[in-house]
């Protein structure tokens, strides 16, 4: 865990400038209500806002952040101000919340967009609670909601925005399906189904920090597919949470609140949420929890008792995820892994065609744009894998199975990149080799995705040429794909 965090690669100190953009936003912001003669709670409010709309927004193009960072206000203020309405009807409440969950996971089937708005009405209703925000604040925290998403529009798109030198990010768009087929429907009953029971029963457990049960069961389900996903990333969020106790006993208690320290605290945590969040959900919940703790240290309310609280609700909120992924519409973790493998395998192909064509002398063909979404997929398979290869897996076989897929799957991204690399070479010229080369690859890539496995063979040995050598790569690595691909009856990469 810790080699994941500090020895992940980081191109572009990509992540290392995300997390500092978002400490420079949220403090401005913070400061800016400050300023604006705001009580700690428009504070905490506009600070949250503002963590937001640096952390959730991920649209490829800078545009389309800034109108989906517009938008998040219409989508927010709303929900607060029903939040807030209804604080003294607890039943209609926690419809309402429920609403509001299963609204928020519907609108992921809608892209980045709909996930950015769809968790910034969750969490605007679930700081509600964690205020207990009543009528007579609305005012106060329409401000610090608005203010903040402009301060942190401002930082991203004025400031820094170093993403405008970079070309657009490619996005891995969900499996499609209709109905009960598409897993964000199935996902969206799945979630409020898990909400309800973390509802109940984290009411029974504290009727103050209830919402910490729902809150927990809402995270688990954000960049899931399947089951196997959820069940892992709720075995991470509540592995995060004991940690981030930990260190909060022996960081955020003795801190008591004061002012200087704190603020240093919630800098570090803040970092540590947007500088871990892509290599490890453990330690951004770490970091997570930590924060947490200390923004209740600045309300006074914080104690070795509330920690034990907080470890019991997640508890619950993972509880009801992992429930109702088992038993609600269940979305399995085979039929979800291969549908990305499928897709990586096809850019794999269009890859290679986009990279023959700028050898063989087209002036249009550019495979940047296809590496990049290769990348996209090739994370995608990973996160699916996850349950596969996780540590706690009871079944070697399948682990080590799927352990050869991401390694193969790894093989072909090399060598992709290596072939696109040699294209890119103005002095590369067209080898008639390639086109017999690229077609091979096209016909690995139609038997695996169609299941016709035993049809692949390995490659002659490989030439001294740069991008032939490459693509001889690609076939060795696609024909031994074969082999953990197969899946007869009662050996599948996943059970169903």
């Amino acid at each position: 865990m810790l080699k994941r965090v500090f020895v992940a690669p980081d191109p572009g100190r990509a992540r290392l400038r995300f997390a500092a953009r978002a400490v420079l936003g949220i403090g401005l912001a913070v400061v800016v209500c400050g300023l604006a003669g705001h009580s700690l709670a428009g504070a905490v409010t506009g600070g949250l806002a503002a963590l937001l709309a640096l952390f959730t927004v991920a649209d490829p193009t800078v545009r389309g952040q800034a109108v989906t960072t517009a938008l998040l206000p219409a989508v927010g203020l709303p929900v607060l101000a029903a939040a807030a309405e209804l604080h003294d009807l607890p039943v209609a409440r926690d419809l309402a919340f429920l609403a509001v969950v299963g609204a928020g996971v519907y609108a992921r089937r809608w892209g980045p967009r709909g996930h950015s708005l769809g968790v910034f009405a969750f969490m605007t209703f679930f700081v509600a609670q964690f205020l207990h925000a009543t009528p007579g604040q609305l005012p106060e925290l329409y401000a610090a909601v608005l203010l903040s998403v402009l301060t942190a529009a401002a930082v991203r798109f004025g400031v820094w925005c170093y993403e405008r030198r970079l070309p657009p990010a490619a996005v891995a768009a969900p499996p499609a399906g209709t109905g009960l087929a598409r897993v964000t429907t199935r996902q969206a009953v799945q979630a409020t189904a898990g909400a309800g029971f973390a509802l109940v029963v984290g009411q029974l457990v504290s009727g103050q920090r209830w919402y910490w049960a729902v809150g927990a069961t809402w995270w688990i389900f954000v960049n899931t597919a399947s089951r196997g996903e959820t069940l892992v990333r709720g075995f991470r969020r509540v592995l995060g949470t004991v940690i981030g106790i930990g260190l909060g006993l022996l960081v955020a208690v003795p801190v008591h609140g004061a002012p200087v320290p704190t603020a240093v605290l919630v800098a570090a945590a803040v970092f540590g949420i947007f500088y871990t969040a892509a290599v490890s959900y453990t330690w951004m919940m770490l970091c997570v929890t930590l924060l947490a703790e200390l923004l209740y240290g600045l309300l006074g309310v914080l104690s070795p008792g509330l920690l034990a609280l907080r470890l019991a609700e997640t508890g619950v909120g993972a509880l009801g995820a992992a429930l109702a992924v088992l038993f609600v519409l269940p979305v399995t973790t085979h039929a979800t892994t291969d549908a990305w493998i499928q897709r990586a395998l096809r850019c794999v192909h269009a890859c290679t065609a986009e990279a023959a064509a700028r050898l063989a002398g087209s002036a249009t063909a550019d495979p940047a744009p296809r590496v990049a979404e290769l990348e996209q997929l090739l994370g995608r398979v990973r996160l699916s894998v996850a349950p596969l290869v996780h540590p706690l897996n009871p079944m070697p076989a399948r682990k080590a199975r799927a352990r050869r897929v991401l390694e193969l799957l790894d093989d072909c991204a090399r060598e992709i990149r290596g072939l696109v690399a040699v294209a890119a070479d103005p002095e590369a010229s067209h080898d008639a080799r390639l086109a017999a080369a690229c077609w091979r690859v096209e016909a690995a890539v139609e038997a695996l995705t169609a299941g016709r496995t035993d049809t692949l063979r390995h490659a002659a040995e490989p030439p001294a040429e740069g991008a032939l050598a490459h693509l001889h790569g690609l076939e060795r690595a696609l024909a031994e794909l074969a082999e953990p691909l197969r899946t007869p009856s009662g050996s599948r990469l996943a059970d169903a």
